[in-house]
Order: structure tokens, then C-alpha cells, then sequence
């Protein structure tokens, strides 16, 4: 099985990327979705942040209270890091756990959505790297329509790793400056290129 990995800052277009490939029938497998489901009411990160931080991380309804920890993480970045710990590791796991089901079930290739490319449980698992690259300017401009202020777009963006990290992890760099057509014929090349040629089929 083919796995490609998609990553990319916030802002970066990253989703975008990943909703082609999925469009072209690849299965993605969406690590801020499956974030979504570990801190959910009963979600099996819940019971760790609750430890971590206390009651001020839990919503009455068992899920995490996303708007005070965001608050805090992201002038905290200590507390960042520690709150990034817990969920990744519930996230790989359940990423993990999907990805052998896929292979079981004999799919040909899949990707893995991630925004920050760790080392083990994302790029030693796959083939090839994509990132999804965009100026500041841009991905700050698309944080805003999202409605975002811009000193706390400024903010996510400074405390996620450096751009150049990222390229330097790169198998393949999609440059994302809002052409979207475009974007989309790069990654039908690039599927065409790595899935094609290997004789996996994809939808037109």
C-alpha cells in the first residue's frame, strides 16, 4: 500500500490538497478529524487532558472546552506542547489502527492529512511527503475570511513550526498562492505520477 503524507501550516491550504486526493478516490485519513473524535464526550484523550489541566479543559458535556484551552495554549507555549502531546498520541494511535484496516481490506494506496509531520507514526510511515506551501500573507488572508483576527492568525502561525522545517521534509512541494485550479492539476500530476505508474486506478 502507497501511503502519501500531507502536511502543511495552517493557512497552507493543506485540506484543500487532501480533499482532491480524496476526490480522485484515495482514502484520507484526517488527523483534525480524528482530533475531533479523541476529545470528543468520550473520547479517549479526555480522561489525560482532564489530568493535565484540570476541570477548566472539560466541557459539562465531556468534551474539551476548545475555546479556553486555545486561550491558553496559544500564549502558553509550554502548555501548547504538553496539551499537543496527549492529543497527537491518541491521534496516531487511532491513525495507525484505520491505516491497518485499509491495508486489510487491500487498498492500493491511501494519505495521511497531519499538520505537524512528526517522525514516528506519520513520515516512518510514508512513501512520500507532500507539503503544501503558501506566504504568510496568504495563509493570513485565508485565516481571516475564516474570521479570524489577524494578531491571533499572526499567533497560530508563529507557534507552529518554522515553513522551512516543513520544505525541508518535502518530497514534493504544492505552492498554494490561491489558484485553485492550478493547485488541483499539481496533484492530479502528482497522483498521476506516483499512483498511476504504478498501476493503481483513480477516479476521473
Amino acid at each position: 500500500m502507497y501511503v502519501i503524507g500531507i502536511t502543511g501550516g495552517i493557512g497552507s491550504g493543506k485540506s484543500t490538497v487532501a480533499a482532491r486526493v480524496a476526490a480522485r478516490g484515495v482514502p484520507v485519513l484526517d488527523a483534525d478529524a480524528i482530533s475531533h473524535e479523541v476529545t470528543s464526550a468520550g473520547g479517549r484523550a479526555m480522561e489525560e487532558i482532564a489530568t493535565a489541566f484540570g476541570k477548566k479543559a472539560v466541557r459539562s458535556d465531556g468534551s474539551l472546552d476548545r475555546r479556553g484551552m486555545a486561550q491558553l495554549v496559544f500564549k502558553e507555549r509550554p502548555a501548547l506542547d504538553r496539551l499537543s502531546a496527549i492529543v497527537h498520541r491518541h491521534v496516531l494511535a487511532v491513525m495507525g489502527e484505520r491505516l491497518a484496516a485499509l491495508k486489510e481490506k487491500g487498498a492500493k494506496a491511501v494519505a495521511l492529512d497531519v499538520p505537524i509531520p512528526v517522525k514516528t507514526g506519520f513520515l516512518d510511515l510514508c512513501d512520500a511527503v507532500w507539503v503544501v506551501h503558501a506566504s504568510e500573507a496568504a495563509r493570513i488572508s485565508r485565516l481571516a475570511a475564516r474570521g479570524m483576527k489577524e494578531d491571533e492568525a499572526r499567533r497560530r502561525i508563529a507557534v507552529q513550526i518554522p515553513e522551512e522545517e516543513y520544505l525541508a521534509l518535502a518530497d514534493e512541494v504544492l505552492e498554494n498562492e490561491g489558484d485553485l485550479d492550478a493547485l488541483a492539476r499539481r496533484v492530479d500530476e502528482l497522483l498521476a505520477s506516483t499512483l498511476g505508474e504504478r498501476g493503481i486506478r483513480l477516479k476521473d
